[in-house]
């Protein structure tokens, strides 16, 4: 068992991890604890959701990449390093494109100062963003 790195879009959560080498295997509580996804006889549930829990959990645990691919989410996976970011499913990405509602976030200005978009809910903004790239 080692440590690992998992991020759930942009919250990281440190958890213990078996890496084999088909693959890396979470502990059913630290997958409650980093996604909420609860091992439960009929699969793993999130509130009144559960999915099938066959082929994806054994003796060492859950598979994240075989959980990832359930769930529709993308994994990016680095076993040697002890760390995995998983993103957003399809299907979240486009509800959200379709919202118009752009993510909450908070940068600083010239200044240093922090402004968080949701300060400006209800009015006009112009972002201006540049990359060096």
């Amino acid at each position: 068992m080692s440590t690992f790195t998992l991020i759930d879009e942009t919250r990281p959560v440190t958890v213990d991890a078996t890496v084999r080498p088909d693959g890396v295997r979470l502990a059913p509580a630290a997958v409650e604890r980093a996604l909420g996804w609860t091992l439960k006889p009929e699969g793993l549930c999130r509130g009144p959701l559960c999915i099938p829990a066959r082929g994806i959990v054994d003796a060492d645990g859950v598979d994240l990449a075989g959980l990832a691919h359930t769930l529709g989410r993308p994994l990016a996976l680095d076993a040697d390093a002890g760390a995995a970011a998983l993103g957003a499913s399809a299907a979240e990405r486009s509800a959200q494109l379709e919202s118009l509602e752009a993510p909450d976030f908070t940068l600083p200005d010239v200044h240093g100062t922090p402004h968080t978009l949701s300060q400006y809910r209800g009015r006009k903004v112009f972002l201006l963003a540049y990359a060096s790239w």
